[in-house]
């Protein structure tokens, strides 16, 4: 063999140089590299009796030398190979890598969506959508609860006069709450009374703060509420935001109190009583959709699921309604001692400007109001400013509902401290069982 047989590769053809001797571990001091292990070979197994191990192949359960065996085989065996890569992909999709849990804020998401969304058969009146939503979002939430769910814990927190006050109950228990203290509205609309005869109420005009009611429907029960108290709540709030709708239209007027709607009135105005105030019908709507979402907080904190705030509307709508509330709340606690003694030479007539706070809500929910120091009769006025609070929009809905006190409130607050203690109470005490 010589090298004018390979013209184009200079050196091909001739034979390998021998390798120079390799020096002795000895001479170096160094260890001697312990032996290689023998790589045992793979056992001689039917072809029946591999076929037959694919599955537990795929499923990883098979010994080291039933795998080695198997993957030897597979290599020249294409039937094998073929029902193996079928295997493994069965298995694939049985263990996936992920969790099979669904995402917690998923239902919630699609709620939100289908409600945005889809137009309803019967339009809803604007200001009962807040109702409507929140009703919705609650129900969901306690579609698959267990019994543990219905029984875990909760306690209800609100303001009085200047203490934190609370009230142990269990899920059951809140939807109770909620069903007694809903049906205010469901009599002022000509509906049923969830109490029953026994509330002792008259047509229109149902006896009983929220807090006598709600201890009221607990008592009459002989055993604490259960499961079974959902079916309830829900269909009340069903024919609630049913009859309001109803009632807003031009077609069938539905049942609405006193034949305002007849007349071609606003049903937004019925009044509807909470035992020592009135509401108009529309904003007591607004008050049930901002009780339904903190009660569903306090549900979803006790059985450790997500829960968000309303959607930024129907959020505004209440934070609107509290700033509304605050004026008339201020000067009952002035008049009971609670506040500090309004400034008189600043106390106005009905419809002009006074003294004011300016009330700044931050986030989605958020704007400004000009809340009147002095007197509920007067009218905020940037001109007469005297303080600045600065809150974020859920955490004055915190506040309002007695979950946070004022002085845990984080405020942003500028100018005179007195009246910007006196609103912050004022905010705490709008909270009621």
């Amino acid at each position: 063999m010589t090298e004018d047989r390979f013209p184009g590769n200079p050196g091909a053809g001739r034979l390998p140089l021998p390798r120079p001797p390799r020096a002795s571990v000895a001479d170096g001091g160094l260890p001697r590299p312990a032996p290689e292990p023998a790589v045992a070979a793979p056992p001689r197994l039917e072809h029946p009796v591999l076929k037959a191990l694919l599955g537990a192949w795929a499923l990883a359960a098979c010994s080291a030398e039933e795998t080695a065996a198997v993957e030897d085989h597979l290599g020249d065996c294409g039937v094998c190979a073929d029902e193996a890569r079928r295997l493994r992909e069965a298995v694939g999709l049985l263990q996936r890598p992920d969790s099979l849990d669904l995402d917690p804020g998923l239902r919630t998401r699609v709620l939100e969506s289908c409600l945005d969304r889809r137009p309803p058969r019967i339009p809803v009146p604007e200001w009962a959508t807040a109702y409507d939503a929140e009703t919705a979002r609650l129900d969901a939430l306690l579609q698959d609860f267990g019994d543990a769910e219905w029984h875990a814990p909760v306690r209800l927190r609100w303001f009085r006069g200047q203490d934190a006050t609370s009230r142990r109950t269990t899920v059951a228990g809140v939807i109770a709450h909620l069903l007694a203290v809903d049906g205010l509205v469901a009599v002022a609309l000509g509906l049923d009374d969830p109490l029953g005869p026994a509330a002792g109420g008259t047509a229109g005009k149902p006896a009983g703060t929220p807090a006598e009611r709600t201890e009221a429907f607990w008592e009459a029960s002989h055993f604490p509420p259960t499961r079974s108290v959902r079916g309830p709540w829900r269909e009340q709030a069903h024919a609630i935001v049913r009859t309001v709708s109803l009632s807003d239209g031009d077609g069938d007027r539905g049942t609405t109190r006193a034949g305002e709607a007849e007349r071609g009135e606003d049903p937004g105005t019925v009044a509807v009583s909470y035992g020592d105030f009135e509401l108009p019908l529309r904003d007591a709507l607004v008050d049930r959709a901002f009780e339904c979402w903190v009660h569903a907080v306090d549900i979803a904190e006790a059985v450790d699921y997500p829960y968000d705030p309303p959607a930024p509307r129907h959020l505004r709508g209440m934070v609107d309604l509290a700033a509304r509330m605050l004026p008339a709340v201020l000067a009952e606690r002035r008049r009971a001692g609670l506040a500090g003694p309004g400034d008189r030479r600043h106390l106005v007539t009905a419809g002009r400007p006074g003294r004011s706070l300016r009330l700044e809500i931050e986030g989605r929910g958020g704007g400004e109001w000009f809340i009147p120091l002095d007197s509920p009769a007067a009218v905020g006025s940037a001109d007469h400013e005297v303080a600045h609070v600065a809150l974020d929009d859920v955490e004055f809905c915190r506040l309002a509902a007695g979950h946070v006190s004022p002085e845990e409130a984080a405020a942003g607050q500028v100018g005179d401290r007195t009246a910007i203690r006196d609103v912050l109470s004022a905010a705490a005490s709008l909270s009621r069982m």
